[in-house]
């Protein structure tokens, strides 16, 4: 597999992406393959190669161990689409501990997109970092109309899960969620709360969500480190045939 050598973005850096792919995609489990294997299969010096795995090395995606190679540290959250539930679940789900970190919580005025996506002129706006097994990998703001987030607001935000808090405490029962997801990449300030360097891919996740009567009950924004989550669908082809 060659790397495009006429490329203005660097080898190292193309390496990283390739070796990140392979990562997320389970071609790579457990550790990586040796420096002389990546080296046949990319056709790349020792030296790209050595700055490629430095790069993930110093992000925490991989950790070297003296004697026994270079191994996988961060475990992607997959998280299945069609089915409603919490972030908490998701990384629970693949094993590993949840766990967030309250960055603000208050009634704010709306924006006139967050107006037409609420239908509310202000809400109550909940901003939490997400952790998986203590690495932090995303950030969620979480718009509620007032009522409901003064509510909530009286929890320890730092450790429930929010649905769990709406659907078992509050008796705000859930029924569908409208979800887009985009690529971006992450804002500066972020960047600095969660760690990684300022050109990162996210994913942007935004979410609509109703109650049973389908009344507004919340409108999240969502940025995920791409290189711990990723979405899976299945797909089933459509039998035209009579």
């Amino acid at each position: 597999m060659v790397l495009e050598y006429n490329n203005s973005i660097p080898l190292y850096v193309q390496l990283k992406a390739k070796i990140e792919e392979k990562i997320l995609n389970g071609t790579y489990t457990v550790k990586i393959p040796s420096e002389r294997e990546i080296i046949d299969e990319f056709y790349v010096s020792r030296s790209t190669v050595r700055q490629a795995i430095k790069e993930l090395v110093d992000e925490g995606v991989l950790s070297r161990r003296p004697g026994k190679g270079t191994f996988i540290s961060l475990k992607p959250i997959d998280d299945w689409l069609g089915n409603l539930s919490s972030t908490s679940e998701t990384i629970g789900k693949m094993g590993m501990e949840p766990g967030a970190k309250l960055l603000k919580a208050e009634e704010s005025a709306l924006s006139p997109h967050l107006q037409q996506i609420t239908g509310l002129t202000s809400a109550f706006h909940i901003r939490r970092i997400r952790y998986a097994d203590h690495i932090p990998i995303g950030i969620e703001n979480s718009y509620y109309p007032v009522n409901l987030g003064k509510k909530l607001s009286q929890f320890n935000l730092n450790n429930i899960t929010l649905y769990d808090v709406l659907e078992l405490k509050l008796e705000v029962h859930t029924k569908e969620a409208e979800q887009v997801i985009r690529a971006g990449t992450v804002l500066r300030q972020d960047a600095a709360l969660l760690d990684i360097p300022t050109k990162s891919t996210m994913l942007n996740v935004d979410r609509k969500l109703l109650d049973l009567n389908d009344n507004f009950v919340e409108f999240e924004q969502a940025y995920y480190r791409a290189d711990m989550y990723s979405f899976k669908i299945n797909l089933a082809k459509k039998n035209n045939r009579p």
